[in-house]
């Protein structure tokens, strides 16, 4: 896929409909011959539309015009391309926890979580918040994370987790202002509901700090996973990371982590974790496949925002 093509595939697959700011700004990136000259010049994990977008927006600049961001980045390009080439996108979307719930609520309890790609840490603390699923509201607690669910029954109650530690090359902390800031510049300009819920999980965090370990999925998992306490079900999980892992060195993660004990939950992209027999997802927009221990189960959107149960 070209980049300009890949920017007319965030357009129509992801932004469409959920963020007319980005739909309009990504088609013209994909037609604006200088901008795309500068992307080709990056590492291809650099040039997705959402850590370009995100960028702009944490250094100030304007997103709601093509016009003007066009001018921006090639006004201030040197200070965009390091941030491009120093921050990812770790979005940490809370929301997520919505998706994982029905999973993780059925799984051996309790529960010990180990998020690979963690961010903040802000998704290690699914059994801290609520949800709502249409009708049928599920534990008590702020944020209130609402999804439309179809094709299941949501569960009755929120896991009990004793031990939750993350892997990340890049943790975050959120009680670091200029770490708080990245993670809402990553958040969709219209999207104040995910802001106020960004705050609020902050707020969770903070409380009570996940452990959090600086590194590689590969070469740190084992050791991680062995602090888990051995009375609990372990469970790995991780949520849009993989995309940005090679190749490689994904094959490698997904050989390591079903010979760790315990379970393994995945929400990624078809074309990121592939599945034999996969029924087609509900929408052309962009879906994640939500599978257990490498068994497909649900198509999922990116936020949390959306499942369909086919497991």
């Amino acid at each position: 896929m070209t980049i300009s093509e890949q920017y007319v595939d965030f357009a129509v697959r992801e932004a469409r409909g959920t963020s007319p700011v980005y739909e309009r700004l990504s088609q013209a990136v994909a037609h604006d011959e200088s901008l795309l000259d500068l992307l080709d010049g990056l590492p291809p994990a650099k040039r997705q539309p959402n850590l370009l977008f995100s960028v702009v927006r944490w250094l100030g600049g304007p997103v709601g015009d093509p016009a003007a961001f066009h001018d921006y980045v090639l006004t201030h390009w040197p200070a965009v391309k390091a941030e491009l080439l120093t921050r990812a996108t770790q979005t940490n979307e809370t929301g997520r926890c919505a998706v994982l719930l029905p999973v993780l609520a059925a799984l051996p309890q309790p529960l010990a979580l180990l998020e690979v790609g963690a961010s903040a840490g802000l998704c290690l603390y699914p059994d801290r918040y609520a949800y709502r699923y249409g009708e049928h509201q599920v534990g008590a607690g702020e944020p209130v994370l609402e999804c439309a669910a179809s094709g299941l029954v949501p569960p009755a109650g929120v896991p009990r987790v004793v031990w939750r530690a993350g892997l990340d090359l890049n943790p975050l902390d959120v009680t670091d202002p200029d770490d708080v800031s990245w993670l809402d510049a990553l958040i969709w300009p219209e999207h104040a509901h995910r802001r106020a819920r960004l705050r609020a999980a902050a707020a969770v965090a903070a409380a009570d700090p996940p452990l959090l370990v600086r590194g590689d999925l590969v070469d740190d998992l084992p050791a991680l996973a062995a602090r888990a306490p051995a009375d609990a079900t372990l469970v790995v999980f991780h949520t849009s990371v993989l995309y940005q892992v090679p190749p490689p060195r994904r094959d490698a993660f997904v050989r390591l982590v079903g010979e760790l004990p315990g379970h393994w939950i995945a929400s990624e992209a078809p074309e990121v974790l592939r599945y034999d027999g996969l029924p087609d997802p509900p929408t052309d927009a962009l879906h994640n496949v939500l599978a257990l221990d490498g068994r497909p189960l649900a198509w999922t959107r990116g936020h949390g925002q959306a499942m369909t149960w086919f497991g």
